[in-house]
């Protein structure tokens, strides 16, 4: 109509100048879309008079006018316009940009290209600024799109345009990079043709292959795929021309398929998903032009994609596969993902099959790797796990080719997904300790893969392995499964010196973790790794001894230990093997002689102590990394000789050590000894007394340590000189800031001999024991000297002082440890430093201070400004510690003189309450003072004031306690110090005197216990082990083992039996890193010695068990005999009674292995336990609380123990059974199903009846209770009725003539009910039952009072109730304990093994035999994904319209319009899409479409909504909309029940019919019944009368499609 009118318009001869001006805008302001249309209509109007030069209609002159004015448009109207507007700013300004672009492009169709070529490189430097101004680029892209098709005269023109746009590409925001594909790039390709197509085409291809070549990331990957997507129709095209006049043909080219699987791993969704439609057109375009791909293949590259017109059938099934693996593996879900996985097996035993017969492979290996790759990128742990397990399974990599193809893969993303904690989990049906699913196949896989490996590849695969483990930071339990895996690899000659270096890197991974156990394994297992796979010709045996120096003594290299013993048969089989060091003169082909280990460790120790001459200066300390590797070499080479026959180790050692006993000999009388020598030679000594020491686990074996015995005395024949030089150095001679590090080692060596020489009574006198007292008095001297007043302490004074103080703690520490006797001439010198502490000082305060504890030590100044930067930077940096170490000392000094001569004597004439009050202020202050890992003597000196001050001072009690509490707290990460905090603290905190102490007494500190108490357990549900101390502190007080009478207050346990009942149900339920953290620990505790760090690794009680064990065990020991501990039981009881009861009458549901769940069965395990000791007017107490708990709701287990206790009270006391009968009298309406539980009683009434005195009234009584339950309306509790009936029955036939009269009436009645249980149908789930319910253990194996122990109670009965195998608690862990004793009441072993053979499992179990026989699915579903239509849904620019989309695919759609805007549910509406589309109804009616942009909507709907139509229709339009719909012929068909509806069976649909589906709640309205035609209803057969309305709809809509199916297919056939 726009053309008439402008046609009619121009033949009334207008006036142009006017009308040109009346539809341009002036050049500052913005134009209006309408009058740009309107000047876009007139020139495209005019285009056909001026085209047409035989018209009349205009002159020459006035036609040469009017293009004039045209092309005035053009530059002074559209490009000024163009070049300034913001195309992004608004919606409205891009719709006036895309306006003028068309006047642009009607204003140059009529000017000709010259005009168009001008406009557009006006516009491109605009792209080649891409990365500077994005709205110019949008406005350039939409300016270039309208001209190109005038640009194509232009051949160098068009080239520049694609290249612009193209490198535009990269540097663009992502929205505009589908923009710039579609309308510059596709445009372009549309008006090109023949060759110049083919050249464009291959210049796109190139430039995005070398594009993607150098800038590997995911953004180069993510765009070039776009591209070439959107480019698919023109590079993947059939073709119907030679070979050699092709377009590109991107599937010959590498870098394509390397996109390609680049896009296949990507994070991003749909870059996979373009990635697999690129694949599958390569497959489909091969497969349809049937000729060899690739067609001359080149030697350079690989062939990543190969086709072979002969193997057609099966490549296509291949690639159609492997398409499904990848687009199942989008679900992400394990159980759908899991059946696909076998096609993976399918796929490469394909493949490989055909390269035996052809020779060569079909299949490249990348692209499995690009599966496993994806599955490793899944957010999904279990998917990842089960990838990483598949991969560990792959035959295939049993074949060198496939092995190498993957060692890249092995080592570099296959790495990086074994860093992942959690696949380390233990799999199913594995117990706690065994080693990990994963663990195992890793070992296994490795193992098979480098055996695949050809020789020559094998070391350096291994190396880029081992290097990229190196690489990365590491949790300590994946670290601990790689290295066992290394470690059983096939030993062979694999690693040198670089192997060595990768493998030291791993190790310093290993040392950041937390874990010291597991990083202790990981050492052991590196180190064996190291064993098996070092290649001792490529290294030396300095190299080797460099590497060991990274093992920890204290975790992993220790001697005596398996792993010691390994490495000293390894050294002595490959001592002459080692590659020789080439020394600086050494000619270059001079014959190099192999040395031995002990040459090298001469060699080395002569190295070591030569030094040169001292210059006079100070000089720091030596690396002592130096001694650590030449003292384990020492030791190494000692074990080594003494393996061999006929070695004297004496004399051995003697002429090893030589020039170490030579410099020790001189150390004290030669003045000119360099200070470095003596260093280096007392730092030897050091860590060969060390490093030489074997674990208390190992000794005492019969043997006796040879090689220390012979260099302890070497070593201490020295003694006298060490001891002279030593006390020499630290009396004055010690006045620099690096002698603080040189008197730590001294005080170390005087420690070691000490210590040496006490241990061997022969050394004993080899020690000066009159030096101590004179460096006691020395250490007071340098203590009491005063610096001049107002003066800045000096260096030298400031380090004399801590010296001195570091002396005097060692002193005080040796003596202590009973290293240094308590001679006469000791005794003066301890008073006066007891003196000097305890000097007291007059305060203003109503008390006096002690003036001499707590002393700092200032921080000197340096004065000469030309000293030592390392010293000025020890002084600014670390003089912190060392001040915190003077204070320290103090305390360890103030420990023993207060266990010495006691604080009460320390003050002579002061008030004793003063001192013990100043004393205690003093250690309150310190805590504040000293770093939370230096407080341990404070602590323990506080132990000992605390209870002598507390009911005087108690706000200063409460005080230290709270501080210290805090300190502990602050301790809780660091693993080395917390440990000895903690038990320090507990031993403070928790004193036996404090204990006793009541609420009346002490409220203040008795309440702050308890809250301490209540923290620690807390802090022990994430830290094991806390609570544990605390329980084991508090036991050994009240009821010592060692029979320590004197301490111990049983009474105090009443204050505090809150820590009783908690321990008895103790046991937190960790999370799943946390159990796993444990179950790894347990697996390398139970290696055993095989693994030297269960050897070096000192063990604790961190066992999440032990409180439990421990608590047991000291119940066990409790006498029901004395008052207070029957007291306790009973008070103990209850209060495990009414935490049962909680649980029982809490609103929160428990499920089984719930905490509440465990908690409830460590309740009754520790009353089971505690029954023998009970009074029997007690029990009486306790009988109706224990009925009670029979009605509650159970699990299984905690059911099991319920009815155990009430078989055993019934046998031990019988005269309770009338209150037994009483509970099956309660109204069964309450009791419900819980009345099974006393039917189970029943089962056993033949433990209970010997001891009743009317057998056969109790008998009858029994049989009347359990006849009531056979008529009971659940199946559950008749079955347990019958079993009892059945047990109770045999009981009274043995009974038979005594008064039996009344039991002879009820004989047919039991007879029938037996002999129909026993009949039942040989099929079914009732005869199973009845057959399970009577093998069950509980009612066959089980004997209530043979099999009472504590093993059936802790160990047995959780493991067959299938409580999670970390509440199952062995009799050994008991038998470990101290403090546990067996007592006759209860045996600790059950004395029948009958149980033991028994397999876990419930009644109500599913059929085991039948799960058994499920066979893993081997069909899948194939999934149908639109991949021919080509990219176009992918992409909002590309998008096509609905009916497009439809038509290329090929949908055909019936005439069922389906009505949803009732419902409101997203998931019900995307189930209905979904349903909707696959069975072609015409189109799915919405309340509103934003649902499709709803996540629950969309997966439900998986993208239907892309290929139905939708519309939209309010709830309250629809009866406008429906009476439409009637008037166009529709069938209006409601899913309603009515009086009148129609069942689905019977009723037959009209071909147009509209389904009005009602909403959820409340179904179709009432004002929209009367509009309907008819109304179906679903026929059903169950109970409940209603169906999901997706549900419903869905059946609806199949009846429809089933239909009209048939009819169709009848029709069929008639023609």
């Amino acid at each position: 109509m726009t053309s008439v009118l402008i046609e009619a318009f121009l033949h009334s001869s207008p006036n142009y100048d006017l009308l040109f001006d009346a539809l341009s805008w002036p050049e500052e302001s913005s134009p209006q879309k309408a009058r740009v249309e309107a000047l876009t209509a007139l020139i495209e109007g005019l285009g056909p008079c001026l085209a047409n030069s035989d018209s009349t209609t205009f002159t020459s002159a006035k036609r040469s006018s009017l293009q004039d004015k045209i092309e005035s448009v053009i530059w002074t109207k559209c490009l000024p316009f163009l070049s300034k507007v913001d195309a992004g700013e608004s919606t409205r300004s891009g719709e006036i940009t895309a306006a003028v672009c068309r006047l642009l492009r009607a204003c140059v169709r009529l000017c000709g290209d010259a005009a168009g070529r001008r406009a557009a490189l006006s516009f491109l430097p605009s792209l080649q600024r891409s990365g500077e101004d994005v709205s110019s680029v949008e406005v350039a892209t939409e300016v270039i799109a309208a001209l190109i098709p005038f640009l194509s005269a232009d051949e160098e023109l068009g080239v520049t345009t694609l290249s612009t746009a193209l490198s535009c590409i990269r540097n663009v925001p992502d929205a505009l990079v589908p923009k710039i594909i579609v309308r510059i790039v596709l445009t372009q390709l549309d008006c090109c043709s023949g060759v110049r197509l083919k050249s464009a085409l291959a210049t796109i291809l190139d430039d995005l292959c070398r594009w993607h070549a150098a800038d590997h990331t995911p953004v180069a990957t993510e765009r070039t795929l776009l591209c070439l997507t959107a480019l698919s129709d023109h590079l993947l095209k059939p073709h119907d021309i030679p070979p050699c006049s092709r377009k590109p043909d991107p599937r010959l080219s590498t870098q394509f398929w390397r996109m390609v699987q680049d896009g296949l791993t990507h994070r991003d969704s749909l870059s996979r998903k373009r990635a697999l439609f690129l694949l599958k057109r390569c497959a489909a375009l091969s497969e349809q032009e049937g000729l060899d791909c690739p067609l001359s293949p080149s030697a350079e590259d690989e062939i990543w994609f190969k086709w072979d017109p002969n193997k057609s059938k099966i490549l296509r099934e291949f690639w159609e596969d492997y398409a499904l693996v990848m687009e199942t593996l989008e679900e992400n879900q394990i159980h759908v993902i899991r059946p696909v996985l076998n096609r993976i097996d399918t796929l490469i035993q394909a493949t490989i099959s055909e390269s035996q017969v052809s020779d060569h492979s079909l299949l490249h290996p990348s692209w499995l790797l690009c599966v496993y790759q994806r599955m490793f990128h899944s957010e999904n742990k279990s998917l990842m796990r089960e990838g990483v397990c598949h991969l560990l399974e792959l035959q295939v990599l049993q074949q060198p080719a496939f092995a190498l193809a993957f060692s890249e893969f092995i080592s570099g993303p296959f790495l990086d997904v074994l860093s992942e904690t959690s696949l380390f989990q233990r799999a199913a049906g594995q117990s706690v300790g065994d080693c990990p699913e994963l663990g195992v196949k890793l070992q296994v896989f490795l193992a098979a893969f480098f055996s695949s490996l050809s020789p020559e590849h094998r070391g350096c695969v291994l190396l880029q392995l081992i290097q990229q483990m190196g690489s990365k930071h590491w949790c300590a339990v994946p670290l601990l499964f790689l290295s066992q895996a290394l470690s059983q690899l096939p030993p062979a000659p694999l690693l040198g010196s670089a192997g060595l270096a990768a493998l030291r890197d791993v190790l310093c991974c290993a040392m950041i973790t937390h874990q010291v156990l597991l990083r202790a394994a990981a050492q052991c297992f590196l180190l064996k790794s190291a064993l098996s796979l070092t290649d001792v010709s490529a290294v030396t045996l300095d190299d080797f001894f460099s590497f060991l120096m990274h093992f920890r003594a204290d975790e992993s290299l220790c001697r005596g230990t398996q792993l010691w013993t390994q490495l000293c048969a390894w050294l002595l089989d490959n001592e002459s093997n080692f590659k020789p060091i080439i020394s600086a003169g050494t000619c270059p082909g001079a014959f190099l002689k192999k040395e031995t280990v002990r040459v090298y460790v001469q060699d080395e120790i002569q190295t070591y102590l030569r030094v040169p001459a001292s210059t006079g200066q100070t000089e720091r300390l030596p690396d002592p990394r130096e001694a650590d590797k030449l003292a384990r070499a020492v030791l190494l080479c000692a074990d080594m000789e003494r393996s061999q026959p006929g070695i004297d180790i004496t004399s051995m050692l003697e002429s090893l050590l030589t020039p170490l006993l030579d410099t020790l000999s001189r150390v004290s009388t030669n003045i000119y000894l360099p200070v470095q020598k003596s260093d280096r030679s007392l730092q030897l000594v050091v860590r060969l007394f060390q490093l030489g020491e074997v674990p208390n686990s190992q000794r005492g074996k019969g043997e006796e340590d040879g090689v220390m015995v012979a260099m302890e005395k070497l070593i201490l024949n020295l003694a006298d000189p060490i001891q002279e030089f030593i006390l020499r150095r630290l009396c004055g001679e010690l006045q620099e800031l690096f002698d603080l590090e040189r008197a730590e080692l001294y005080l170390c060596v005087l420690r070691q001999l000490v210590f040496k020489c006490c241990l061997t009574p022969r050394h004993r006198s080899k020690i000066q024991w009159n030096s101590f007292p004179k460096l006691i008095k020395y250490g007071l001297t340098a203590l009491k000297e005063q610096e001049p007043a107002q003066q800045i302490p000096s260096v030298v004074n400031q380090v004399t002082r801590a010296v001195a103080m570091a002396s005097l703690a060692t002193v005080c520490h040796l003596m202590e440890q009973e290293g240094i006797g308590r001679q006469s001439e000791m005794i003066p010198a301890l008073k006066s430093l007891n003196d000097y502490f305890y000097h007291h000082v007059p305060s203003s305060q109503s008390h006096g201070s002690l003036g001499n504890i707590n002393k700092c030590l200032l921080k000197p100044q340096m004065i000469d400004s030309l000293s030592d930067p390392e010293a000025q930077g020890l002084l600014l940096q670390d003089w912190g510690r060392v001040a915190a170490t003077f204070l320290r000392d103090q305390w360890i000094c103030l420990n023993f003189l207060s266990k010495t001569f006691g604080i009460n004597d320390s003050v002579g004439n002061c008030g004793t309450p003063q001192t013990l009050k100043a004393a205690l202020s003093c250690s309150v202050d310190a805590l504040a003072l000293l770093p939370s890992d230096l407080v341990l003597p404070v602590l323990t000196f506080m132990e000992t004031v605390i209870p002598q001050v507390v009911r005087d001072e108690e706000a200063l009690c409460v005080e230290a306690v709270s501080l210290s509490w805090r300190l502990v707290q602050g301790l809780s990460t660091n693993a080395h110090d917390f440990w000895s905090a903690l038990k320090g603290f507990i031993s403070m905190a928790f004193h036996y005197k404090l204990l006793q102490l009541t609420a009346s007494e002490a409220p203040t500190l008795t309440a702050l216990l308890k809250q301490v108490t209540s923290e620690l357990m807390e802090l022990s549900q994430s830290k094991s082990g806390m609570f544990a101390v605390l329980l084991q502190h508090c036991c050994h007080v009240w009821l010592p083992t060692d029979g320590d009478e004197a301490n111990a207050v049983f009474s105090a346990v009443f204050s505090h039996i809150n820590i009783i009942t908690e321990a008895c149900i103790y046991g937190p339920v960790f999370r799943r890193d946390q159990r796993l953290i444990q179950d790894v620990q347990l697996y390398v505790e139970q290696l055993g010695e095989q693994c030297a760090a269960n050897v070096s690794v000192k063990s604790d009680h961190r066992d999440d068990q032990f409180p439990r064990t421990c608590v047991l065990a000291f119940l066990c020991r409790l006498d029901s005999s004395k008052l207070e501990h029957q007291r306790l039981i009973e008070e103990l009881v209850m209060d495990l009674l009414k935490k049962d009861n909680d649980i029982s009458k809490s609103k929160v549901r428990y499920y089984n292995n719930s905490l509440q769940h465990r908690v409830k069965n460590r309740v009754w395990q520790t009353l089971l336990l505690l029954l023998p000791k009970f009074r029997e007017d007690f029990v009486a107490t306790l009988l109706n609380c224990v009925f009670e708990a029979g009605f509650s709701s159970n699990q299984a287990s905690v059911k099991y123990l319920i009815e155990w206790m009430m078989i055993l009270i019934l046998f031990r006391y019988p005269h309770h059974i009338d209150s037994f009968w009483s509970c099956f009298n309660m109204d069964h309406e309450q009791t419900k199903i819980s009345v099974c539980t006393f039917l189970s009683v029943l089962v056993h009434f033949s433990v209970i009846i010997p001891n009743l005195k009317d057998k056969m009234a109790h008998l009858q009584k029994a049989l009347d209770v359990i006849l009531q339950s056979c008529f009971n309306h659940n199946f559950s509790v008749r079955l347990y009725a019958l079993v009892a009936l059945k047990r109770v029955w045999s009981l009274a036939e043995q009974h038979e003539g005594e008064e039996g009269e009344d039991l002879e009436k009820l004989a047919s009645v039991i007879r029938a009910c037996l002999s129909q249980a026993e009949t039942m149908q040989s099929t079914g789930n009732a005869n199973k039952n009845w057959i399970r319910i009577q093998e069950h253990f509980f009612f066959g194996t089980f004997h209530p009072i043979r099999d009472y122990s504590i093993e059936t109670i802790l160990y047995t009965f959780p493991s067959l109730s299938e409580l999670a195998d970390d509440e199952w608690i062995p009799p050994w862990k008991l038998e470990q304990l101290s403090l546990f004793s067996e007592i006759p009441s209860i045996p600790l072993r059950n004395p029948s093994s009958d149980l033991n053979h028994l397999q876990p499992g419930d009644w109500i179990q599913p059929d085991k035999s039948e799960q058994d026989k499920e066979e893993r699915w081997t069909e899948v579903q194939k999934k149908i994904s639109p991949w021919r239509l080509g990219i176009h849904e992918q992409e909002p620019e590309l998008q096509l319209v609905f009916p497009e989309r439809a038509t290329r695919l090929g949908k055909i759609h019936g005439a069922l319009l389906v009505v949803a805007s009732l419902i409101n549910k997203p998931t019900n509406l995307g189930g209905l899409c979904r349903t909707c589309e696959i069975f072609g109804a015409s189109a799915l009616v919405l309340d509103n479409l934003k649902h499709l942009h709803d996540k629950n909507f969309q997966s439900l709907s998986v993208s239907s909504e892309l290929w139905l139509p939708l519309l939209e229709v309010k709830p309250a339009e629809l009866t406008d909309f429906l009476q439409v719909k009637k008037s166009e012929g529709y069938c209006i068909v409601g899913v309603e029940q009515t009086a009148n509806s129609h069942s689905l069976q019977g009723y037959r649909f009209p071909q147009k019919t509209l389904l009005l589906l009602g909403n959820e709640r409340e179904g179709i309205p009432a004002n929209l019944l009367q509009l309907l035609d008819v109304c179906v209803e679903i026929p059903q057969q169950g109970v409940i009368r209603s169906l999901n309305v997706h549900v419903s709809a869905a059946l609806l809509i199949w009846e429809y499609t089933r239909q009209h199916l048939a009819s169709t297919e009848a029709e069929l056939k008639l023609t």
